[in-house]
């Protein structure tokens, strides 16, 4: 259903985890200086391979639907005036990583409207999508996708094991032609022994059997970390959007400084990760920070929520 159809064989790429899409895509795309749009904040590992390949980011602000694409027309021709080569557009469509919100299916659409307009690809990032705890599922930009702009990126780290470092990309059989050829000068191959497990585990049957227990799992220690939160949380200084899926909550303190709030809480025995990580440019995130629910306990996850409030609650 993600995809929209049956994929051909040339249409798909088996990598060593989905950072691999990313840093092959650049290998397939990128030359040094050129530039990549995202969403600001975003993950962090993304645009470290990125720029690892010399990349330089045009960055678009993010609200409770996503990416605010409307800002992407003017962004584009000011780039394209003075003389930068955009080589695509990387956005987390599903549960974003760090905010946790889903780009609207509205959105979705003005996207491929935009990348369309402008023949700019799209890396359409989703390692969370298949951990839905409520709302309906948003089709993707690759179902959507005519004129084969759109890699799709997910993965099995998320739904069977993060040891496998199995995942996929689909795309235009030109691109991953490319994408593959770069591959086999990288690790040659994804490990055969690992595929033959994940094929053999989907076909019996157990991933589809075993996905419901695992939302389940996560959506429970969602529902613990919201009410903690709703619990120790001063609610005149702190503020955060209930996530509909995937890992994290993004938590906003205006005037407490999350690096300095970070050795506090560390001190008590809480650690989050601090929002200028996720910021490319730099400009941003310095009262913000990164909560991931989904590995600790409801009982610790609630504790450490305590302990974080009484760390927030220090600040005058």
């Amino acid at each position: 259903p993600k995809m929209g159809r049956k994929l051909l064989p040339e249409e798909l790429l088996i990598t060593t985890g989905s950072s691999q899409v990313i840093d092959l895509l650049c290998w397939a795309l990128l030359d040094r200086g050129d530039w990549v749009i995202c969403e600001e904040p975003t993950f962090l590992g993304a645009t470290g391979t990125m720029y690892n390949h010399g990349a330089r980011f045009l960055t678009v602000p993010c609200d409770s639907e996503g990416m605010k694409v409307e800002l992407l027309p003017d962004l584009i021709e000011r780039a394209l005036a003075s003389g930068n080569r955009i080589k695509f557009i990387y956005t987390i469509v599903n549960f974003h990583n760090p905010l946790g919100c889903d780009l609207s299916l509205e959105r979705r659409k003005r996207l491929l409207e935009i990348a369309s307009t402008y023949g700019i690809m799209i890396l359409e990032d989703d390692p969370y999508g298949w951990v839905r705890f409520e709302g309906e599922e948003i089709q993707s930009l690759f179902s959507m996708d005519e004129q084969g702009l759109v890699v799709f990126a997910s993965s099995f780290s998320k739904i069977l094991a993060p040891g496998t470092r199995v995942a996929w990309c689909a795309g235009n059989s030109e691109i991953i032609r490319k994408m593959a050829v770069f591959k086999q000068g990288t690790d040659t191959c994804t490990s055969v022994v690992v595929q033959a497990i994940v094929w053999e585990y989907c076909r019996l049957g157990h991933l589809d059997s075993f996905l419901p227990r695992i939302v389940s799992h996560y959506r429970d220690k969602r529902d613990g970390m919201e009410a903690a939160l709703q619990k120790y949380m001063p609610a005149e200084r702190v503020s955060w959007q209930k996530p509909k899926g995937g890992f994290f909550y993004w938590i906003s303190a205006p005037g407490i400084p999350a690096e300095e709030l970070l050795k506090r809480a560390v001190e008590k025995k809480v650690a989050f990760v601090p929002g200028e990580a996720f910021y490319p440019t730099g400009t941003g995130g310095r009262d913000d920070f990164r909560m991931c629910f989904t590995f600790a306990s409801p009982e610790m996850t609630d504790l450490g929520v305590e302990k974080l409030g009484e760390a927030i609650s220090e600040f005058e």
